[in-house]
Order: C-alpha cells, then structure tokens, then sequence
C-alpha cells in the first residue's frame, strides 16, 4: 500500500480514481482544443471590436455624406456628423479628434456648396452646430486623456504597492523551483487579502499562503502584518508551530489597533509548510485553509488535508491546543501547489466549482510558472471571467536529478 493510501487520502489518476477521465469537463484533447479554439475565437472578437471601433467615426461620415448627396435637400444627416467626433473623442486620439471634427465641417460645407446653399440660414446653423460639437469633442478628448492620465498613475502606485506587499520570489531558492501569482477578482485591481511569502531559513524552505479577512485597505494592512511577522519567524523559528504562534500574536496586535468589527474578528486561514533540504518530505500545518496539493511527475494529484482541522490564526485561543504539523512525501520531479479558495471556490455558470485536483490530475506541466499560467486561465474560462474573490497561488517544484544525480541548477 502506498503512503498516501495509508494515510487515507485518495489521489487523482488519469486512468482511475476518485473522477474517470471522461467525467472531467475540458479534460483531454478534445477538451483542450475546445478551450484554445475558445480562446483564440474570443481574441478574434476583440480584434474585430477594436477595429470597428476605429472606424466608427468615418463610416458616420461616409453614409452621412452619401445620404446628403442622394436624397432632397429638405433631408440632412447632420446627426451623423455631430455624431463623429463625439465617437472619436473618447475612443481615439487628440489628433484624430480634431481631423473628424475639421472633416465634419468640411463634409456640411461642401454638400451646401453643391448645392448653392451656403449662405442660406439654415445652411449656416449646420455649419455653426457641426463647428461647435466639434470643439465640445476636443475638449472632451482633453479630459478623458488626462482622467486616464491619473488612471495610469494610480495602477503603476498599485502596481508598486503590490510589489512591496507581495513581492514575486526568485524564481530559484534553496535548490526548489518557485513560483507565485496573485489574481484579483476585480479587473485593474492588485492586492486584496489573499497573500503569498517564500523564506529560505536554516530550517529549509519555508512558505505560507493565506487569506485575511475583510476587503480593502484594511485587508491589505493585515497582510502586509502577516508578511512580515512570517519572514522574521521563519528564520527565527525552529518549528512551525512556533512561526504559526509567531502569525497568531502578530494578527492579535493588528487587531488591537482596529475598532469595531475588526477588532474582534480578525483572523486570517492559511496554510504553512516547510521544505527541509535533502530529506524529501514536506512538512504542513494548515490553520482553516484549502488543503495543498502534490502533483507527481507522473501526473498523479494528491491532496494533502489536515488530519486534524485547526482554527484560523487569529482564532487559537478557541481552540482546544496548538494545530499539528503533518509530515509528507516529496519526491523529485513533485510540485507542491498552495492555494486560496478563489481558485477552489470559482464557480461557472451552473454553479459548479472549479475542482483543480481533478482538473490537473493526468497532466504534467514544464515548470511551476506554466503551471499557475495554466490554472489562471482555465479559472478565468470556467467562470466566465467573474470571478468574486481573489486568488493567489504558490507552486514549488522540488527538480529531478539528471542521470549523474546531480540536481539540475537553475
């Protein structure tokens, strides 16, 4: 029997196991193919929008033009030149505003100079309203530029506090190969209460990922806490429980600060494990958060839940005593895949989750950078990109010896 058998934990196969392969929605090469034939119909769609986009403003002009010219004077399709530089203002450039505008008026004034109308009333209305919705769509062009100006400033002081909060780890550390990503559930959103960290300390490789309750600032606050206690633990701590206890004392002077609600129910799950050097094995001790996954170099999945549930960090003091660290097998060519509950908890149109060790099991991947692609883009799929709640993942590959058994170096 193996280990994971023994330890009553079920691994996902491609030929058996807890879902047959052909029970796996977009599983297979069929499966695949649907979802790159998806994908690259989806790109063809925008491709299409933006251009039509584009030359919105001078189509208005053209069948405007062409109406004019074709029916009796009393009919005019001055709407449709007002029309145009209003379309392009906030869609295309300054320039290209002015040309629609200047191209408006000079469309009004030759149709009435074919006609021998220019100094007519009416005629000379047109000319003024074209001329002055023309102007009007400069001005907006002007403001829609410097609102997106301050946009662009605030995503790139977003995007730098993310980096601060949650920085990317080298890609290579204490001989394991790492990567992370955070994906918000609001577009053009950075950071929220999802947090990520990687410590290589005497101990080995350490890791945490973890989900603060609350939304905001307030949320963002409390990780940049947690980050922080847990790298100073991590190096400082000889076990996990104590770098665990290290997060629970930290979290309990956050919320000391905090009034109301907050100051009472802060807590935060997350998951912690421990990569010793050269033993193999990883170390887990999981306070109220989804359970990690093993993936094997021959596509196995394996999930690694806790025997003994704990309460969330924030919470020990209901407990009934410390959570247990649960030791687990590591070979070479593995990845250990943590995760928040916006990947587990995704649901689609039907309100079906998105089950990811069921999605990987059969599958293998080059690196953990393709693998977090990967399930960033089947998540985004499966729930029609409205995704409502964060997401942020954390994979570690522990690399297979070449034929010498010597490690692979980055």
């Amino acid at each position: 029997m193996r280990p994971a058998e023994a330890e009553g934990e079920v691994p996902y196969t491609r030929g058996g196991g807890r879902l047959p392969e052909e029970t796996v929605p977009g599983r297979g090469l069929d499966g695949e193919a649907a979802h790159l034939q998806a994908g690259r119909s989806e790109t063809r769609r925008i491709s299409y929008a933006r251009t039509f986009v584009r030359v919105l403003p001078a189509l208005l002009l053209v069948i405007g033009g062409v109406y004019d010219y074709v029916t009796p004077r009393p009919y005019t399709a001055v709407p449709l030149f007002t029309a145009a530089p209003l379309v392009a203002a906030p869609l295309l450039s300054r320039r290209a505003t002015i040309l629609t505008g200047i191209a408006s008026v000079a469309v009004v004034l030759g149709l009435h100079i074919r006609y021998g109308t220019v100094l007519r009333v009416d005629a000379l209305t047109e000319l003024v309203t074209v001329a002055t919705v023309a102007v009007l769509a400069v001005l907006i062009n002007v403001l829609v530029r410097r609102s997106h100006a301050r946009l662009d400033s605030a995503w790139k002081i977003a995007e730098a506090a993310q980096r601060a909060v949650l920085p990317e780890p080298l890609g290579r550390i204490g001989g394991f190969d790492i990567a992370a990503r955070y994906e918000a559930a609001q577009a053009d959103a950075f950071i929220g209460g999802d947090l990520y960290a990687v410590q290589d300390s005497p101990h080995g490789v350490r890791l945490v990922v973890g989900d603060v309750r609350g939304k905001g600032m307030g949320a963002v606050g409390a990780v940049a806490v947690v980050i922080g206690a847990f790298r100073e633990a991590a190096e400082q701590e000889a076990t996990l429980q104590g770098v665990a206890e290290r997060l629970e004392r930290a979290l309990t002077r956050e919320a000391a600060r905090r009034d109301g609600v907050e100051a009472t129910e802060g807590f935060a799950t997350a998951v912690l494990a421990e990569l010793p050097p050269g033993d193999g094995v990883v170390r887990i001790l999981n306070r109220g958060h989804p359970s990690p996954l093993l993936l094997c170099a021959d596509g196995t999945v394996r999930p690694l839940p806790a025997r003994e549930p704990a309460l969330p960090l924030g919470m020990g003091d209901l407990g009934a005593g410390p959570a247990r660290v649960e030791e687990s097998r590591f070979p070479d060519g593995a990845t250990l895949l943590l995760h928040t509950d916006g990947l587990s908890e995704a649901r689609d149109a039907h309100g079906r989750f998105y089950d990811p060790a069921a999605r990987l099991a059969g599958r293998t991947f080059r690196g953990p950078g393709e693998l977090l692609r990967a399930l960033a883009e089947e998540v985004r799929r499966h729930s029609g990109g409205g995704m409502t709640d964060d997401m942020a993942l954390l994979a570690v590959r522990r690399p297979s010896p070449d034929v010498t058994g010597r490690t692979p170096s980055a």
